[in-house]
């Protein structure tokens, strides 16, 4: 009976031994072909990403100069500006998006737009102009962090802006120059975010 117990515990181990080294080979054949699949799913993320900021690249150009009219109190270079916004939106190629890429675009641009339209189409009354840049704001905001920026941007937040209500605006620069308070207020801000 010891005889067999004996002969049982050595068979395990054996077993067990094998088992082991089993297992490693096929622990360092799934390490060594990891390498390699995260490396390609890294390109196609970056290559991804590059097309992604590509498209982005006119809209915030232009989301700028809408800022910076608004900033110099100036309803006729926002509006043109906005103009060309609306414009350029809507040629943006995004074919090689993915079916949740263009949902996203697609549902962040028509907002956009429909702000922008509203700003181009009323060079001469500001106030009406700077309420519908809040909107337009957050949308290029969530634009950005979906898509990214081929430049650092600056999310600047004043308290005092939007009737009380706060509000924000992204700029090129951490130079603050105010959309919503134009020239009478333009230092009145704080840098909120630094988005890469």
């Amino acid at each position: 009976m010891k005889k067999t117990i004996f002969i049982f515990a050595i068979a395990a181990a054996t077993l067990a031994a094998c088992n082991s080294t089993g297992n490693k080979s096929t622990a360092n054949q799934t390490e060594s072909n990891a390498p390699q699949a995260s490396s390609q799913t890294g390109n196609e993320s970056t290559s991804q990403s590059v097309k992604n900021t590509a498209a982005t690249k006119e809209i915030v150009l232009l989301y700028i100069g809408i800022k910076d009219g608004l900033s110099n109190d100036n309803g006729k270079d926002a509006a043109s500006a906005a103009k060309a916004f609306v414009e350029a939106a809507g040629k943006v190629d995004i074919a090689s998006f993915s079916a949740d890429q263009k949902k996203t675009w697609e549902d962040i641009t028509a907002d956009a737009k429909e702000m922008a339209e509203h700003i181009g189409a009323n060079p001469d009354k500001l106030e009406h102009q700077r309420e519908h840049f809040v909107m337009l704001s957050k949308d290029i905001y969530d634009l950005v962090k979906a898509f990214g920026s081929e430049k650092v941007l600056y999310k600047i937040f004043d308290s005092m802006s939007n009737d009380g209500k706060g509000a924000f605006w992204l700029s090129e620069t951490k130079e603050i120059k105010n959309p919503y308070m134009g020239k009478a207020m333009s230092n009145s801000g704080t840098i909120q975010e630094e988005i890469k």
